[in-house]
């Protein structure tokens, strides 16, 4: 086991130095953060407690971000949880084209996940240091608006619109918005959607300056198995690329596509994280090196 490196005083000074000129450029910028649900799972040989220190390390960094005038609004999944409480229940699992088929009695046990569990912790552990998280789902004020994406997945949602207003108002009044990914149509009907496109559309509808995704990769690779090949910066050009080569496949196709579509609506960076390294917000924000893949147009 290696020995842990302590920092002396003036390296916690130099490192408060660096980040000053990312605090003051961010002041009163809106930064949308999809936490996903594979970063809440628990891993193989990763103990519940592991859990709860990878979310309160992710509640401290969005609560510090809140503190030097910064507007975070978190988006989350749960896919892993979902698939859980399905197999507890004795519901089959069914996936087509990578996407979770959903009928009637799988879209109630999605939002009582997604609503009633997972937001809840989020929810919960972000207000441990103090009272700024308030949760929702895309149903509330009609914030996600949705369509099926087809018959043959059921209730499963493409986003056809976000009406922001409910997130502007709790952003004025210095609150954190934390956004369960359930989508509505104009019937009233709830549809399952996929986070990370959810993520890139709120953060493109709030006009974000940021879109980061906390997942359980260090980043984009551009040879998807090959550690070094981690690619630090990439344009929105190069992410379409991967998706033709195949680079960038199965879970990580929605997130690169969120990315390319939010930075050509507006968004002027998006970030792709491991969320499992503690305080990954922190170091990719406010650090001059940064931790993950950072995507623009024009990089």
């Amino acid at each position: 086991m290696s020995t842990p490196v302590t920092s002396g005083p003036a390296d916690k000074a130099a490192v408060l130095v660096e980040s000053l000129p990312y605090i003051r450029r961010f002041l009163g910028k809106v930064v949308v953060v999809k936490y996903g649900g594979n970063v809440l799972a628990a891993k193989p040989g990763q103990d519940a407690v592991d859990e709860e220190e990878a979310l309160a390390s992710f509640a401290e960094d969005i609560v510090l971000m809140r503190s030097v005038g910064m507007l975070p609004v978190v988006v989350h999944g749960g896919g892993p949880q979902i698939g859980a409480l399905m197999e507890r229940v004795g519901k089959e699992v069914q996936f087509l084209d990578g996407f979770r088929v959903t009928d009637a009695d799988t879209i109630d046990l999605v939002r009582m996940v997604l609503v009633g569990k997972v937001n809840r912790d989020i929810v919960s552990t972000i207000n441990v240091h103090g009272a700024l998280a308030v949760g929702l789902s895309g149903e509330d004020a009609n914030l996600i608006n949705a369509t099926a994406r087809s018959e043959a997945l059921g209730f499963v949602g493409d986003v056809v619109g976000v009406d922001p207003l409910i997130v502007h108002q709790l952003l004025a009044q210095g609150l954190i918005p934390v956004v369960a990914t359930i989508g509505t149509d104009a019937s009233g009907q709830a549809f399952n959607i996929n986070a990370d496109t959810a993520a890139g559309a709120i953060a493109s509808a709030l006009e974000a300056e940021k879109l980061v995704f906390l997942t359980d990769v260090a980043g984009l690779r551009s040879v998807p198995d090959d550690p070094d090949t981690l690619m630090h910066r990439a344009s929105a050009d190069e992410l379409d690329a991967m998706i033709v080569s195949g680079a960038a496949n199965g879970g990580m196709i929605p997130k690169v596509e969120a990315c390319a579509k939010a930075v050509r609506n507006g968004v002027s960076r998006a970030h792709i994280l491991d969320g499992r390294t503690p305080h990954a917000l922190l170091l990719e924000l406010f650090t001059d090196e940064g931790v993950g893949t950072m995507v623009g147009v024009d990089l």
